[in-house]
């Protein structure tokens, strides 16, 4: 029987082999060509400009949520004897499973909006991607997608650079790749954010192929069958999200007990979370991949976090 393979959103990455799937990442996870960020924004014609003001002035920011203190499973046990199945690891990026002590962080109990994110961009007399206006321009005059609708999808085509100044200019940040963890599956290593069963769709937004490859994405603020173990939504599809760390492709076999920060450098920065286009493998709690930190994809979005100040030095 052939291993297991994923398109696109899954780009064909045999299950063990970790050097192929980051080699391949911009097209896992991106089903249109990866687009640097060093790209220049052309500016906006006059009737999507009218939109793009409009979607940026319907943002609302997520409430946060507090995870407490405390350790947690991150990562998987070693199966050898089950290569399809869901309990088992995607690579070995994710071995070996310990215990991780983090201390009380906030985290954004929604993905960073569309509207949000292009309310950052016109506080900065920026203009989106040239990717992103075709998407809106598009989703409006050939879908009828309205303003509002789009206000509430999350946030795409932004990339790892962006995710972390929009963050930053909140007084927040971006997860480290244990504190998403921690956020999507508890304290006991749920292998979903909802639990053990297997994902469907009224508990995440995944497996979507849209013939044109038009995303089809839920509101950041739904998903509440499909919330995690602290109560956050889309933790699984969706987008993927960007997080704080460097991809390592062994950090989980030297990392540091307590509040791991991740590497100090690396090629590609850390995605978490599977998206719309997903297959069900890619929505597990402990699959990790990364992609380069100046791409954009369709398929990736993020969410905010912020540390909390020990009770003594408040």
């Amino acid at each position: 029987m052939p291993g297991r393979s994923f398109l696109s959103g899954m780009a064909t990455i045999p299950r063990y082999a970790s050097l192929v799937l980051l080699f391949l990442a911009s097209a896992w996870f991106s089903p249109f060509p990866a687009v640097a960020g060093r790209t220049p924004n052309p500016t906006p014609t006059t009737e999507l400009a009218k939109h793009l003001t409009s979607i940026a002035k319907l943002t609302a920011s997520s409430p946060t949520i507090q995870i407490p203190e405390g350790p947690f499973l991150l990562g998987s046990i070693r199966v050898d004897d089950d290569p399809y199945g869901m309990g088992t690891q995607f690579d070995d990026t994710e071995l070996p499973q310990h215990r991780v002590w983090l201390d009380t962080y906030e985290i954004d109990r929604d993905e960073v909006s569309l509207g949000e994110y292009l309310d950052y961009l016109y506080s900065r007399k920026l203009h989106p991607s040239k990717d992103l206006q075709h998407l809106i321009w598009h989703v409006i005059t050939v879908h009828a997608v309205t303003d509002d609708t789009l206000a509430q999808w999350p946030a795409l085509y932004v990339t790892w650079k962006e995710a972390d100044a929009l963050c930053r200019s909140q007084g927040k940040r971006l997860p480290t790749e244990a504190e998403w963890e921690k956020a999507a599956r508890g304290p006991d290593g749920n292998r979903f954010p909802w639990g053990q069963h297997l994902p469907d769709s009224s508990l995440a937004m995944f497996g979507q192929h849209h013939v044109h490859e038009i995303p089809i994405l839920a509101a950041v603020s739904s998903g509440e069958a499909g919330k995690s173990y602290y109560g956050l939504h889309h933790m699984a599809g969706n987008v993927a999200e960007w997080v704080n760390d460097w991809f390592g492709f062994d950090y989980y076999a030297y990392m540091p007990e307590r509040n791991p920060p991740g590497p100090t450098s690396g090629r590609y920065k850390s995605l978490r979370g599977g998206s719309w286009k997903s297959n069900p493998i890619m929505l597990r709690t402990a699959t990790r991949s990364g992609a380069p930190s100046d791409q954009r994809s369709a398929t990736v979005g993020f969410r905010c976090a912020k540390s909390v100040p020990a009770p003594n030095a408040r």
